[in-house]
């Protein structure tokens, strides 16, 4: 059984026993719809590739001799072709070891593509070539980089340039380093930088209170509709793409291929439906751990919202969420081009092929009803970015709280406690910015939340920062948070990344970053208003039955997290 069928198997297990935990008769699910949001280790990957690391204590200094990457297996007959990228000044004398095979070469400048097969490897690399007999194993390797002394040998430990450390290859995937830390990364799907649009016009919402928001803007499609998301199963937007399909409307859907809990049955009709319909239907899995985003590309405007293509969603049956559609044709380019390179993905399949032979699951369909508070803005927004996971996402965000100097307001239904983003906020009231924080308060994060929040607050505290944590109450405003919201300054940020390292570095996701004090306050004063019902006193305890669920949790599943999703 691979990973991904063993994952989903052990959610399944694991959502049972939770329901008997309880003491509650299972309603029609035996698997709720859940998302994934798993902590920064690569054992909830998809793949069957094991953990990778580093073997460096840490990238070595700028204009030293480096590796910058290696392609150990590429999806070539006898894995003709791969290579090891180095980067050096001219005139170097380096050598690279396998721990059996010893390769020389003098730097020429720049970087160069060291490989076995310099023809075949010509097609894998912009890199010039340096030809070579080492040889990397899909099994793990480890590849050191040596200054080569006077006498042409490597003169011992001191003449370590750089190390890099694999456990098990991925197919046509280039293992390289990223801020300082080793990643893969698929070879054919382009790496983009963080891309800045000009001026344009834009509608902000919430979820639930506006679900026709989302409709309304793909029914005014007269051109194309692409529609990216984590899991299909709204009713409703099937109408919608259906009725834009007969009106001749060029419709096409990208989906996860492997949805944490198994893949939904309701979703499954949904997309028979619309294949039947005449629209294009394609399932993504690796190289993205998860594709997770939650946009569309409709005519010459984008939509991008933190909520998924379902009741509980877009629907506006449970989640609190954020939205906004981008009246802006360089925006909806952009966001095309992402599109189309994640469904010519080699691991992309049409839902007629995937389909067949796979069984779904029966998951419950959430049938809240919540009063519309918030209504839709309209403003003109200066500056629109671009964020994507796990191209740029992390250190995109990170930078905007590091830049903020006066107050950031944060939107998570959970956060990973040490991780990049926490420490910025941290970093930030340290400077002074007022730092709000409000997490989900649902069952199976409630517990992990609290105790968080009692330790931030804690700090804030003890050092005087000004940083305040909060568990949310709904209060009949909303069933549960998903968004996945922030405000620092007058930017806001607002799209699908989780706060935790695997959804920054593995997942596919997309976020918009609207720099503009009018887009900035409407979703401050959304914020503020859940904050202010929540109130300092949301961190009570769990119930018996919370309790019992999350012992389960912890016992079954010490090696993931998962953040469920009605």
């Amino acid at each position: 059984m691979s990973r991904r069928a063993l994952v989903a198997a052990l959610t399944a297990s694991l959502v049972v026993l939770i329901a008997a935990a309880a003491v509650v008769p299972a309603p029609i699910a035996a698997v709720p719809g859940s998302e994934h949001a798993a902590n920064a280790t690569n054992a909830t990957n998809k793949t069957e590739s094991a953990t990778t690391t580093a073997a460096t204590a840490g990238p070595p200094e700028s204009g030293a001799p480096r590796i910058v990457s290696a392609l150990p297996d590429p999806a070539t007959p006898d894995d003709r072709g791969e290579f090891v990228a180095v980067a050096a000044p001219a005139g170097t004398e380096l050598s690279l070891s396998d721990g059996e095979d010893i390769v020389s070469f003098a730097a020429p400048g720049g970087t160069v593509a060291v490989a076995a097969d310099p023809d075949a490897a010509a097609n894998l690399t912009d890199h010039p070539v340096v030809g070579s007999g080492l040889d990397l194993a899909n099994g793990g390797e480890t590849v050191t980089l040596h200054v080569v002394g006077d006498d042409g040998h490597a003169a011992g430990n001191d003449a370590v340039a750089d190390r890099l450390s694999y456990d098990r290859s991925r197919e046509d995937a280039l293992f390289e380093r990223r801020d300082g830390v080793w990643s893969w990364w698929p070879r054919a799907l382009p790496r983009r930088n963080v891309t800045t649009h000009g001026p344009a016009n834009a509608t902000l919402f919430v979820l639930p209170d506006s679900p026709g928001r989302p409709i309304s803007t793909l029914r005014s499609a007269d051109e194309r509709i692409l529609l990216a998301g984590y899991v299909v199963s709204s009713a409703r937007v099937a109408d919608e793409l259906v009725a834009a399909r007969e009106r001749g409307v060029a419709v096409s859907v990208l989906v996860e291929d492997s949805p944490v809990g198994g893949f939904p049955r309701r979703s499954a009709r949904v997309l028979d439906r619309l294949v039947a319909a005449g629209v294009s239907v394609r399932v993504v899995g690796d190289p993205h751990s998860f594709h997770h985003p939650k946009y569309a590309v409709v005519d010459d405007s984008a939509l991008v919202m933190t909520e998924n293509w379902k009741p509980a969603g877009t629907g506006g049956r449970k989640s609190r969420g954020w939205g906004v559609v981008a009246r802006s044709p360089s925006v909806a380019a952009d966001l095309a081009a992402t599109f189309e390179a994640d469904a010519t993905l080699p691991e992309a399949a049409p839902w007629e092929t995937y389909r067949v032979g796979r069984s779904f699951v029966r998951t419950e369909s959430a049938n809240g009803s919540f009063p519309p508070r918030i209504a839709p803005e309209s403003v003109r927004v200066d500056r629109i970015a671009v964020i994507r996971a796990p191209d740029n996402a992390e250190s995109a965000v990170v930078s905007r709280l590091d830049a903020a100097d006066s107050r950031i307001d944060v939107l998570q239904p959970t956060v990973e406690a040490d991780g990049p983003f926490v420490r910025a906020l941290k970093r930030a009231a340290g400077r002074g910015v007022r730092v709000r924080l409000l997490l989900g308060s649902a069952w199976y994060v409630e517990e992990e939340n609290r105790a968080l929040a009692e330790r931030l607050n804690e700090w804030a505290d003890r050092t005087g920062r000004p940083l305040s944590v909060r568990l949310a109450r709904p209060g009949g405003r909303y069933g549960a948070i998903h968004a996945k919201g922030v405000v620092a300054d007058d930017t806001a940020l607002v799209g699908s990344l989780n706060w935790n390292q695997h959804s920054a570095r593995e997942n596919r996701e997309v976020v918009l970053a609207l720099s503009d004090p009018a887009a900035a306050a409407y979703f401050r004063e959304a914020f503020a208003a859940d904050w202010r019902a929540s109130g300092r006193g949301a961190e009570s305890k769990p119930g018996l039955v919370a309790a019992a669920a999350l012992a389960v949790v912890v016992g079954v599943a010490a090696l993931r997290r998962l953040e469920f999703e009605e």
